[in-house]
């Protein structure tokens, strides 16, 4: 009886290598890269949209080594809340939680958004929220009943957007290289007066940089989830590192690469780029590719593919939020029905919490696929970036704390590189992106556009500021700071594992 209350306690380590490698290298490949980047192209010119994704790709390799530091010396529950209170304080990790928590689940809804709109380049007059059902169904029933049939899902999703997004690198490559035909524009996109507008890399200057930064961070949203699967890996200590180390590559690889290919085949002025972004899936800068190369059926193929990303994307934010919600419920600061865990290590009743909040997906008929999927895109971006910022914070305190106890770096298992500047760099651009991606907004101010560009913000303080009036915490002091594992992590699980 006790072994059996000890398994309902604990989350399973059920997540094998090859789980969290292709977790890792195709977590971040969703609509961000197969749809939004047509409209940051269109909107900041190549230029543009190279240097922002370049900037958002730097933050993102800096935030994930800082968290593969922490999470490889603890590998725990619930991460990112977990890091935030043991080195920042107790009310940012609140904050932080629910914050993340509401954002991933915004995330879901996007997603059932996205591929309801997907579903009807083949039901052109189906309803969107009979899709956006089916779908959750299927995401439900990927999360509900062990993390090894999340693992395995998210695996063959992730396999399927590399195979393709490598495809699509190749064919782009040989089209430049003037091996395959398609490529009309030769390298006159990156030249300057090379466009309509006379000055083709930056058509909007500095601030359509800023405008497309948001979509650069959403494009790379999820990455972090890494963090979240140490404590259900078999082998942490191996693993986390390992995963992390592919994220530069995978940056480089195919959100870089895709642009310089996007950009150089398909001029910035291409009427369509922008519809990619909205509701017409033909408008994708992939089936524009591939059109172009001579694919007829590429529209179709790559509605397919964008579908299973999109339930890939899905799968893995109710992964993570479920698990924070999970997390937050055992210490007390989510309502501790939702720390319950099934028999198989499941926290049931986080997932289907998360569900709940995605479900609002099922109104989309109502108001509009498009208004919807815009809501909930930003206000999941802006929890994504506060996120990267708690997490880039608490490592560099973490490590200050680190030393501040006597502590060397060679006890360490991976250390991040270029510490401290990689950390501060990553925390100013963090600052900076929340505070302006959206300056838009107020030469044409309306509530709607503020709640769902900027709600997140006002959110969280009130978050931090009410927890922290009411349980009168502190910010952590360095000599103060636990770097053990917390009570109900048998230590040998940390241990014995490395």
């Amino acid at each position: 009886m006790k072994e059996q209350k000890q398994e309902r306690e604990t989350l399973e380590r059920g997540l094998k290598s090859r789980h969290l490698s292709m977790i890792a290298i195709g977590g971040t490949i969703g609509t961000g890269l197969f749809l939004a980047m047509g409209g940051t192209i269109a909107d900041a010119g190549p230029g543009g949209a190279l240097t922002a994704y370049i900037v958002m790709g730097i933050v993102v390799y800096f935030m994930m080594t800082a968290l593969g530091e922490m999470a490889t010396k603890l590998p725990i529950p619930g991460a990112f809340t977990a890091y935030a209170d043991r080195f920042i304080d107790p009310a940012w990790g609140f904050m932080n939680g629910w914050c993340y928590w509401f954002g991933c689940s915004m995330t879901v809804a996007a997603e059932l958004v996205a591929g309801a709109i997907i579903i009807k380049y083949w039901f052109p007059g189906s309803n969107s929220t009979l899709w956006a059902i089916l779908f959750m169904a299927i995401l439900l029933a990927f999360n509900l009943f062990s993390v090894k049939g999340f693992g395995e899902a998210e695996y063959w999703f992730a396999g399927i957007k590399v195979l393709v997004t490598i495809i699509f690198l190749v064919i782009g490559v040989l089209m430049i290289l003037g091996i395959m035909k398609g490529n009309d524009a030769g390298f006159s996109n990156w030249v300057l007066d090379g466009g309509d507008s006379g000055k083709a890399p930056f058509p909007n200057g500095l601030s359509g940089v800023i405008l497309v930064f948001l979509v650069a961070a959403f494009s790379f949203s999820n990455t972090e989830v890494v963090g979240l699967t140490a404590a259900e890996s078999e082998n942490p200590r191996k693993d986390v590192p390992k995963a992390i180390k592919s994220v530069f590559w995978r940056i480089l690889l195919f959100y870089l690469g895709t642009i310089v290919i996007i950009a150089t085949i398909v001029p910035f002025t291409e009427p369509t780029l922008l519809d990619a972004a909205e509701d017409n899936i033909a408008a994708s800068p992939f089936t524009i590719v591939f059109k172009n190369a001579g694919f007829a059926a590429a529209a179709s193929v790559m509605n397919a593919v964008i579908l299973t990303s999109v339930l890939s994307c899905g799968n893995s934010t109710m992964y993570s939020a479920s698990r924070t919600l999970q997390v937050m419920a055992k210490k007390g600061t989510a309502p501790r029905f939702f720390g319950k865990l099934s028999k198989s290590g499941v926290p049931v009743r986080a997932v289907i919490a998360t569900a709940v909040v995605g479900a609002t997906a099922f109104v989309a008929s109502l108001v509009g696929d498009g208004i919807a999927y815009t809501a909930a895109y930003y206000l999941c971006g802006i929890a994504g970036v506060i996120n990267w910022l708690t997490i880039s914070l608490a490592h560099y305190r973490f490590r200050k704390g680190w030393l501040k106890q006597g502590h060397t770096l060679s006890e360490l298992e991976y250390k991040a590189p270029l510490y401290p500047f990689g950390t501060i760099f990553a925390i100013a651009v963090c600052i900076l992106v929340t505070i302006t991606c959206n300056y838009w907004l107020f030469s044409d101010f309306n509530w709607f556009d503020f709640i769902t560009c900027y709600g997140m913000i006002p959110l969280g303080f009130l978050l931090f500021f009410g927890y922290k009036k009411r349980h009168g915490t502190k910010w952590v002091k360095y000599e103060d700071m636990d770097f053990e594992p917390p009570e109900g992590v048998d230590k040998s699980d940390i241990s014995a594992i490395a």
